[in-house]
This record gives C-alpha cells, sequence and structure tokens, in this order.
C-alpha cells in the first residue's frame, strides 16, 4: 500500500473533470471514463497514449508515492497534513499551458512560481518522515543509470529524484508519446481543454492519494484544505 500527496483541483472543477474525461478515470470516484475519440485521436489511440497517467489519476505531484515507514501509521499522516495545512495560505497558479516534458504532454505554469516551487519544497522534506526507504526494487524501477548525479543523490535521500531544484511542476496527461505522432495529440489536447488551463487556479489544498496494492489505480483517500478547515474523507 503507497500514499502519495498531490495537488488537484476539486472534484467538480471544470479542469478536474475535462482531465478525467481525457485519462479515462475518476480519482475522486475511482470509476473508469470510456475513451471516446478526440477529432482525429481516435478512442484508441486516445486510451493508448493516456494508459499511463490513468492509474495515477489527475494530479499535480508535491509528494511522490511512498510506503508508510514501519513506524507510522495512517493517523499520524493524516493529522500531520491537516496541521500542515491548517497554516498554508492558497498559492496562486495562473495560467497552466499543455506543454511536452521529455516525450509526454502536461499542463505546466506558464512562468517561474517561487511560492509554488517552495510548497513543494515544504512537503518534501516535512512529510519524509513517514517514508519508508525505498526498497532494491523499487530503486531500480527508476532506472538509476539513466539519472544525473543530483537526480540519483534526491533518490536515495527523499525517494524521488526531481525534487528541490530538480522539481518543475506539472500535471501529466499522456504518457510518451512518439515525435510523428505529437502534433496530433497536441491538436486533440488544445481543442479538448480549450481555455480551461488558463483560467484562474490556486493550490488551496493538498490531496492524499492511495494506491491500495500493487499496480492498483491511485484514488482520493482525502482532500485537506489549507487554512482552518475540516477534512474531507473520500474513501
Amino acid at each position: 500500500m503507497r500514499y502519495a500527496i498531490y495537488f488537484s483541483p476539486p472534484r467538480d472543477h471544470d479542469l478536474t473533470v475535462a482531465a478525467a474525461q481525457w485519462l479515462g478515470r475518476d480519482a475522486f470516484s475511482g470509476l473508469p471514463i470510456p475513451a471516446t475519440g478526440l477529432g482525429a485521436l481516435g478512442a484508441g489511440a486516445q486510451a493508448y497514449y493516456t494508459a499511463a497517467p490513468r492509474r495515477y489519476g489527475f494530479h499535480g505531484t508535491l509528494k511522490a508515492p511512498f510506503r508508510l515507514a514501519s513506524h507510522a501509521r495512517e493517523g499520524d499522516l493524516l493529522r500531520a497534513l491537516g496541521e500542515f495545512c491548517a497554516t498554508m495560505a492558497p498559492v496562486p497558479l495562473p495560467d497552466l499551458a499543455i506543454g511536452l516534458l521529455g516525450g509526454f504532454f502536461a499542463l505546466v505554469p506558464a512562468r517561474e512560481n517561487g511560492r509554488l516551487n517552495d510548497l513543494a519544497n515544504r512537503v518534501v522534506a516535512g512529510f519524509d518522515r513517514f517514508r519508508a526507504p525505498l526498497s532494491d526494487a523499487e530503486l531500480e524501477r527508476r532506472r538509476p543509470e539513466r539519472l544525473s548525479r543530483a537526480e540519483l543523490r534526491n533518490l536515495y535521500n527523499w525517494g524521488y529524484p526531481y525534487v528541490f531544484d530538480a522539481f518543475r511542476f506539472h500535471m501529466t496527461l499522456t504518457g510518451h508519446v512518439e515525435e510523428h505522432e505529437r502534433d496530433r495529440v497536441e491538436i486533440a489536447l488544445r481543442r479538448h481543454f480549450g481555455t480551461l488551463p488558463e483560467q484562474e487556479l490556486s493550490v488551496d489544498r493538498l490531496t492524499l492519494f492511495v494506491e491500495r496494492e500493487s499496480g492498483a489505480p491511485f484514488d482520493v483517500h482525502s482532500v485537506h484544505e489549507f487554512g482552518a478547515q475540516p477534512v474531507r474523507a473520500t474513501a
């Protein structure tokens, strides 16, 4: 069983709904949404290119998936999340844009966002006490031979290569897209999402996702809003 601390907009937000339709699954309900095809991108191609991110649900990673440390319990993690979020103020996330990162498409901020980077750094460091060390198999799945020295150090120290200076906030929309298919996929993405990524959005909550068994989809466990707000459990 693994947990992850993500940002996801509210369940009924237009961007959340559109992303669930694109990915083919609603992480809040856990229900699949059959691909219908979008413009020149048929249903089969849509399902193929969204297969990898579909399992994780629509999100921006702040603390990558981790197993609980032997001394920690789920209740401890929930209490810490509540206490942390009660002290936080929303971080504006204006002008998201569809971008290509290392061969996959994602929503990314159109410009550098120092407050968002600071939030991510605090989540990575502040919740690391709940993370069990990576197993040898988990380390190997990260393909350490392909990582830079800094990324490898992050992997061993924090359980994930892309933190701190290597962090770039993104909300994944596809798996790897072959170069000759990228124009077609990008056109379908832009037609599907329209101006939704450009609408005002703030990181005003942390969402705890859970993978209940190895290889299972990640579903929303609970939502922790910033400020003195009650926790809303969904599972």
